[in-house]
């Protein structure tokens, strides 16, 4: 009997505990639940917290830069002037061109070096001056040896023909806001003038000035027969600087079998009908050394093509002359749509970049001036220092 009373209070003291176990599950699932409901909430509520942040992001861009593409150019164009600027800042249309070749990467570029954002204008000077080799073409190379281009290269070089002589240079843009500038004297007034392409003088005097020392011709200008490269007077008693781009990894051979644009031929004819004309061919390692130095200091990955015959301009002509005054490659107040003065057709691309990282480009060359932002708005006038007297720490 004693036993079984005893097995009762056991009974009743398990069912207890038993009880009180179920109890405090219960209370611990609730709170679990309430804790997983607390956290979803505060996921919840970071998460439109961030797209509200979003939002009000992009709503203040598309204010600061609507996305038609006149407005935005402005926009974009006033920032170039200060220094600064973003891929975000373009236009729909030009971000979505940018990202297609940053996509294709047609010239298979690897960039392996590193990115400093904080160089100095001393600091970026010297690293221009240290690529400054190799400027062109001697025929020393293969397969050019091969096929005896030493022989047809001009006797000196490029620096060996303007030496030390060369104080003022000016560099003109050919973009449609040179237009009624009135800088033609002035143009004129330089050691030697640089120009591009099939940029003409004849009835733009007022503006563009009628001096041309240097013409930098991007191998269509050779290749292409509207060009007329053989018998214009365009390309007559001055010196030619043509251009074309390799593969990222200068493969001399692969080039020279499928350049861009076929300037071999053109430039072999030619020599041969004028063996004393200063005609040169840049080196395509040079080319890529200046994409390199845009990269190089550009937090952003910039378009994977060539540099813009303007930018190769005016590096080659800070290596040769002691100041160098660039004209309207940064843009000012005069912006148009309008690509070239001399040829009606509209495109922002032409100042902002599509193919050319054109943006870092203007951004790293304001960064080597010390051109005060309202005289490149007013005049469309950027000064820089030539490389040939700064003393850089080996």
């Amino acid at each position: 009997m004693r036993y079984w009373k005893l097995l009762g209070m056991l009974a009743v003291v398990l069912f207890s505990l038993i009880f009180i176990l179920l109890r405090q599950l219960e209370e611990d699932c609730s709170t679990i639940v309430s804790l997983n409901h607390t956290a979803k909430e505060r996921d919840v509520r970071l998460e439109f917290r961030r797209a509200l942040r979003q939002r009000q992001w992009k709503q203040k861009v598309e204010r600061m830069w609507p996305m038609d593409d006149f407005t935005a150019a402005r926009a974009v164009a006033k920032q170039l002037r200060r220094g600064r600027v973003s891929e975000l800042m373009l236009s729909y249309r030009l971000r979505g061109v940018m990202k297609h070749y940053i996509n294709n990467n047609n010239y298979r570029v690897a960039f392996r070096g590193h990115r400093v954002l904080v160089r100095s204008r001393r600091e970026l000077l010297c690293r221009l001056k240290s690529q400054m080799f190799g400027l062109t073409l001697d025929g020393r190379e293969p397969p050019f040896s091969v096929r005896g281009w030493e022989r047809l290269m001009p006797r000196r070089s490029l620096e060996e023909l303007y030496g030390a002589r060369l104080n003022t240079c000016a560099v003109v843009a050919s973009a449609g806001s040179i237009l009624h500038s009135g800088l033609g004297e002035e143009i004129d007034g330089h050691d030697a003038v640089l120009r591009f392409n099939a940029a003409p003088t004849e009835g733009f005097e007022n503006d563009v000035g009628t001096k041309t020392t240097i013409r930098l011709l991007n191998s269509q200008i050779m290749a292409q027969p509207r060009h007329e490269f053989n018998t214009s007077a365009l390309y007559r008693n001055v010196t030619l600087l043509a251009w074309d781009p390799s593969p990222y990894n200068v493969d001399l051979q692969r080039w020279y079998e499928e350049p861009d644009s076929d300037l071999f031929t053109p430039y072999v004819e030619r020599r041969q009908l004028n063996p004393s004309e200063p005609f040169y061919i840049l080196h395509p390692g040079y080319i890529w050394r200046l994409w390199d130095l845009i990269q190089g200091n550009t937090i952003e990955d910039i378009q994977p093509n060539p540099p813009s015959s303007g930018f190769i301009g005016i590096m080659v002509m800070m290596g040769l002359c002691e100041t160098v005054n660039v004209y309207e490659y940064i843009p000012s107040q005069r912006q148009t749509d309008q690509c070239h003065y001399y040829e009606d057709y509209q495109d922002n691309a032409c100042t902002l970049g599509a193919y050319h990282p054109l943006i870092y480009e203007k951004v790293l060359v304001r960064r080597m001036s010390r051109t005060s932002e309202r005289m490149i708005k007013v005049k469309g006038q950027l000064t820089l220092q030539g490389l040939r007297k700064i003393q850089c720490r080996l």
